[in-house]
């Protein structure tokens, strides 16, 4: 369930019209609903009861400083991949020890952020990583908390590009190799074993893969526990699916409630952390986009082209996804008799002015649109404004967020000076001019 509804044919953020916030804040832009965010994340936390659990909301799914906020008033903590991501979440006022660290290329210097912040645990993805850790432990006089994530090789049923479960995804290590890992860091006086981590895929809509990769990490836990590697938590990851068209996923009560029931054949009532970022974001956010023009194509199709573009929502180019798109105003009746959109409903290709063929939001969509009319690519809060990029020269768009009656600009639109901000040109081809001259301007290395 969302906080995006019709009040008198109208779509609304919560009490909040989207044609308010188009006219406020410009197009395209993305606007999040907090009372969405709250309800997902609190349906993970509420699924758990009183098992001791943790829910770390995946920043990479949705990095803004309102949204990451948001969570952590709840208490949530989060799961990041990069130092960018633990800056956003401190700034944002998350706590560093309820933070995990994943990721497959951990920079030295973002390691020993993490370890001067404090976070919760490293999830291990290598060998070379645990030798990295241990030396910055050192260094810095700590022991740092590991867990190993594990790969079960186990096919999660979605687009290969968020599959990250199988033994030829660069995720995680294979059962033989993980257990030596872990008898290294038994032994290593800067690591203490914390866990023992999981992560199948993204966007899975079935539990069938779910239960697969957890029985398959129990049977590793008990495996190190029966070596006398005791472990204190068992981080299950997320990537539980999301409806973005006619997907039918779990529930968070369902996903839950399958992970306790194959936790209680477990000897230990081991905690359990999830990092969830798809389900709690992408249905709290939406991307508000203008009608630039309709263009009857050569052939059959005919295109409706807006202010959005694959450079501001990637997802349909790189996924091949299909998300909803929907009129903010009252859709035209099927005659196309409405005289409040006083027009008939066609069906368009919804394209954007990106110079790329791929640079289409969506294909035979029926829609009752006008030059100027505003649309709204739903289920858009995950993946969406955080992996926008300045393709084309376009500037990134403007992200709002609604609280009930109120809207706040939560990140500005960028200015066109941003879009070179920090370039800079050679000097001039001038053999007598001073290369002083261009020192303020251009870093000079010579071979």
């Amino acid at each position: 369930m969302d906080h995006f509804h019709r009040i008198d044919g109208r779509l609304h953020a919560e009490q909040v019209p989207l044609a308010d916030i188009g006219r406020a804040a410009g197009t395209p832009c993305y606007v999040y609903s907090r009372a969405t965010l709250e309800r997902h994340w609190r349906a993970f936390d509420a699924a758990f009861g009183n098992h001791p659990h943790r829910i770390c909301y995946a920043v990479k799914a949705n990095g803004n400083l309102a949204v990451l906020n948001v969570l952590a008033r709840l208490g949530s903590g989060f799961d990041i991949v990069s130092g960018g991501e633990l800056r956003r979440v401190l700034a944002a006022g998350g706590a560093a020890d309820k933070t995990i660290f994943s990721g497959v290329g951990k920079q030295d210097w973002e390691i020993r952020e993490a370890l001067a912040a404090g976070i919760a645990c490293f999830n291990i993805e290598s060998e070379d990583e645990l030798h990295r850790i241990s030396a910055a432990a050192a260094k810095a006089r700590k022991v740092a908390a590991v867990s190993v994530r594990l790969n079960p090789d186990v096919d999660a049923n979605t687009h290969p590009y968020i599959s990250t479960g199988l033994r030829e995804n660069k995720f995680g290590l294979a059962e033989s190799r993980a257990f030596a890992v872990y008898k290294r860091a038994r032994a290593d006086a800067n690591l203490r074993i914390s866990g023992v981590a999981c992560h199948i895929g993204s966007q899975l809509t079935d539990l069938a893969p779910y239960r697969d990769a957890l029985a398959r990490t129990l049977e590793f836990a008990r495996r190190l526990e029966a070596a006398g590697i005791g472990i204190d938590h068992l981080d299950f990851g997320g990537g539980l699916g999301v409806r973005y068209h006619a997907e039918t996923p779990p529930t968070p009560a369902e996903y839950v409630g399958m992970i306790l029931r194959m936790l209680a054949a477990h000897e230990r009532r081991l905690p359990v952390t999830i990092e969830p970022g798809r389900a709690i974001a992408a249905n709290a956010g939406v991307l508000l986009t203008r009608v630039i023009a309709l263009k009857r194509g050569a052939g059959d199709t005919d295109f409706c082209i807006v202010d959005a573009g694959m450079n501001d929502l990637i997802r349909p180019a790189l996924y091949q996804a299909r998300q909803d798109i929907v009129e903010v105003a009252p859709p035209a009746s099927a005659d196309g008799t409405d005289a409040a959109a006083a027009t008939a409903v066609r069906e368009y290709d919804v394209v954007g002015p990106v110079c790329e063929s791929a640079d289409c939001l969506g294909t035979a969509r029926r829609l009752s649109v006008r030059e100027s009319d505003l649309l709204a690519v739903r289920t858009a809060g995950a993946y969406g404004a955080v992996m926008a990029s300045n393709y084309n020269a376009r500037r990134r768009p403007a992200e709002v967020m609604v609280d009930g009656d109120a809207f706040y600009v939560v990140c500005k639109r960028e200015t066109l000076g941003a879009l070179y901000r920090g370039e800079s040109m050679l000097p001039a081809d001038d053999d007598a001019a001073d290369e002083s001259d261009a020192a303020d301007d251009v870093e000079v290395n010579r071979a």
